[in-house]
């Protein structure tokens, strides 16, 4: 797995993540939606095979907030 690093791209954080294979992809997906819908706040993202892409926003503030800023720390924890 590969951890770069969060990006700006287009007013939005951006990280993607390049996993083994596509179940190690899809069980980071679902434990990065459990922390979303505990913190009611839900990525734009996609997933093609082993590859995961992120993008937060808080589209009513327009732009990126604190809980963007959150998320995704709390989306690095879970990568270790």
């Amino acid at each position: 797995m590969s951890k770069a690093d969060w990006s700006e791209v287009d007013g939005k954080l951006h990280r993607e993540l390049t996993f083994t294979d596509f179940s190690e992809a899809f069980a980071f997906m679902t434990r990065v939606a459990l922390l979303a819908e505990k913190a009611d706040h839900h990525p734009d993202w996609s997933n093609s095979w082993n590859t995961v892409t992120i993008d937060l926003v808080s589209h009513g503030a327009g732009g990126i907030t604190a809980r963007d800023l959150e998320l995704a720390r709390a989306i690095d924890e879970l990568l270790g």
